[in-house]
């Protein structure tokens, strides 16, 4: 007990310090996995749209291995960048092995997945509605696009959250591909992970505070947007 008084006393310190390491730290870490989770958006939200919207042979087995892949393990995806940009690999001359595009890279290989999945599940749950209701009206293919985008924007935001936690909370792939080289590609997790090694608990602490803090308020906000929604859903059903 006495030496978790301690730690908290020494994470506070270090937070309402501002402490320039812990600072240099949150802001990589931000610059990361925002990066990761806007990519991985552009990629997996088209994908999962087309894929929940269209009706095609393949389209069972191509859902089935987007769930399987939401739960690729994150040292396999490190393994496949890492191997794409060592030096021997088919990117090795740019030289993008322990530096920031390289863990942006990886954790889109994470997200991806789990965007364009949770997508597929919130187009599926509306489709056949809109469908039917613009069939009715008469409108293009491209407007029943939009309108069914528009309905599902709440599960789409549920699934870029959901893409957000796994990108911010990730910290084996990014430790194979960044290196956790000091104010170069060192986040929070393995910021964590160091700190905890070196027996320095406090600066652990304070930075598993700051994580905590991050994921809360990101997920807190898409939390009112989704509820906003809901009393806007109602108040125009009543």
């Amino acid at each position: 007990m006495t030496g978790l008084r301690e730690g908290m006393a020494e994470a506070i310190r270090l937070i309402l310090g501002f402490d320039p390491e812990i600072l240099k730290i949150i802001g990589l870490t931000l610059l990361v996995t925002l990066s990761s989770t806007f990519f991985a958006s552009i990629l997996g939200i088209p994908l999962g749209s087309w894929i929940g919207f269209t009706s095609f042979r393949a389209k069972r087995p191509i859902v089935r291995s987007l769930n399987a892949l939401m739960g690729l393990p994150p040292v396999v995806a490190g393994l496949v960048v890492y191997l794409l940009l060592t030096r021997k690999g088919p990117l090795g001359t740019y030289g993008l092995l322990f530096t920031v595009p390289a863990m942006i890279l990886a954790q889109i290989l994470i997200v991806t997945p789990i965007v364009a999945s949770l997508t597929i599940s919130g187009i599926h749950m509306k489709v056949k509605a809109v469908k039917e209701t613009c069939m009715g009206l008469g409108l293009s293919k491209f407007h029943t696009i939009q309108l069914l985008l528009y309905e599902c924007r709440y599960p789409i935001l549920s699934a870029i959250a959901a893409g957000f936690g796994r990108a911010i909370a990730e910290v084996g792939a990014i430790m194979m591909v960044g290196g956790n080289i000091q104010y170069k590609t060192r986040v929070l997790t393995t910021a964590i992970v160091l700190e905890t090694g070196k027996g320095n608990y406090g600066k652990a602490l304070a930075l598993g505070i700051v994580l905590l803090l991050i994921a809360f308020i990101v997920n807190w906000g898409i939390g009112l947007l989704q509820e906003r929604g809901n009393h806007e859903r109602r108040r125009t059903s009543s």
